[in-house]
């Protein structure tokens, strides 16, 4: 094989996204062969491209005519199609969430390991902005010493009620699993956890509802604390205006803070834990040197990844995003949100089946009936970065 036929699974507005970048030659030595939709309309145009089009994934995966897909459908489909695609011997890119709940994803990652000649990734394309890289580098490095706080403030992702109409499955317990963390955070639950690892126990305050007519959570303050005592709040809402997006990660040896697209490592000259047991001054401090780290956003992190997929198919090369890490987001979503559901702090590994069992329950008493209707959606890309 010298090139990886995809298919993509799912021609909403990620879908559609995907397919651009692919038809433009973003990705080398991968073609976009087939898109797949439920929805006619979402396909017509493709055909003038060459691109074949299907109504049923299923038939899609078993066809022979794809090598790999991406799996870009609404979160309760991605296990399901996901599994479908390993088992079938077809290579398979899931967006996020890789599933809409802990357990899903589990059972996904159990069929992968079964299949360990198919590639199977997660679409977590902020890992490739250099942001990210820069700070994952610092701590890496022991530049910023043992962490002892981190703070989140991630309430710049403000949505009106049009948004919430514009699908039947947003916004809802048995569509999407959530709200604000599983849909907006998922790409900053997985940073969380890629730069400063899992916590050790979790307490969610989750609001369902506040800002929109919707029944999942559209505001959370969340407690964390980590294993070595360190602690951390992350705080997210749909409904804030104006936002904040500011990330603190403070160490023995100094303080990240990024904020509206600006980096600065604040180091100190003597580390913390250093400076306390050996000054002999009681308010004397140690020099710090503040460091303005210069960032840009990466061109196409999308294609970034898709390309890490396609030559990790070729040549066996090492997947950027392997679909097993992206089981930590959604423990993360899950956990904070279950601990706010039953009133308390949750240790983890959470429990994946009792949160699968309280998801059931929401979703059979769920009572919401949503008219859907059609919105604008010339901004999404503006949503990529944070």
């Amino acid at each position: 094989m010298s090139t990886v036929r995809i298919g993509i699974i799912g021609m909403g507005n990620i879908g559609k996204f995907h397919a651009d970048y692919l038809l433009t030659g973003k990705v080398k030595r991968a073609k976009l062969v087939a898109v797949c939709s439920t929805s006619p309309q979402k396909l017509e145009s493709f055909k003038e491209k060459g691109v074949k089009i299907w109504g049923d994934a299923a038939q899609l995966i078993r066809s022979g005519e794809v090598d790999a897909v991406i799996v870009a459908t609404p979160h309760y489909q991605h296990t399901t199609l996901g599994i479908a695609a390993i088992e079938a011997g077809v290579h398979v890119m899931v967006e996020k969430p890789i599933s809409a709940h802990k357990a899903d994803a589990e059972r996904l990652i159990a069929a992968a390991k079964a299949h360990p000649k198919v590639k199977f990734a997660a679409m977590f394309q902020i890992r490739a902005e250099p942001r990210y890289t820069k700070i994952r580098n610092l701590i890496q490095d022991g530049e910023l010493g043992q962490i002892v706080r981190v703070n989140w403030i991630n309430t710049d992702w403000f949505r009106s009620e049009a948004y919430y109409s514009s699908g039947g499955w947003r916004a809802t317990w048995k569509g999407e699993g959530g709200g604000v963390l599983i849909n907006q955070c998922l790409h900053n639950l997985d940073m969380l956890q890629w730069l400063c690892g899992m916590p050790a126990r979790v307490r969610g305050f989750c609001q369902l509802g506040r800002f929109h007519e919707i029944e999942v959570e559209d505001n959370v303050t969340v407690s964390l604390e980590w294993a070595n005592g360190a602690s951390g709040v992350f705080v997210s809402s749909t409904g804030e205006l104006p936002g904040t997006n500011r990330f603190e990660i403070c160490g023995t040896r100094g303080k990240i803070v990024l904020e509206k697209d600006t980096l600065t490592f604040t180091r100190n000259e003597v580390a913390a834990d250093t400076w306390n047991k050996t000054s002999k001054i009681g308010f004397a401090r140690p020099e710090v040197h503040q460091i303005d780290i210069p960032i840009t956003n990466a061109e196409a992190p999308h294609a970034v990844l898709m390309q890490s997929f396609v030559d990790a198919i070729l040549d066996g090369t090492p997947l950027n995003c392997p679909g097993e890490e992206g089981l930590g987001s959604i423990e993360l979503a899950n956990v904070m949100l279950y601990s706010s559901l039953i009133g308390q702090t949750v240790e983890l590994p959470m429990d994946g089946a009792a949160y699968e069992k309280k998801l059931s329950e929401l979703i059979a008493g769920s009572k919401i009936e949503k008219k859907v209707v059609g919105i604008s959606t010339e901004d999404f890309t503006k949503s990529f970065t944070r």
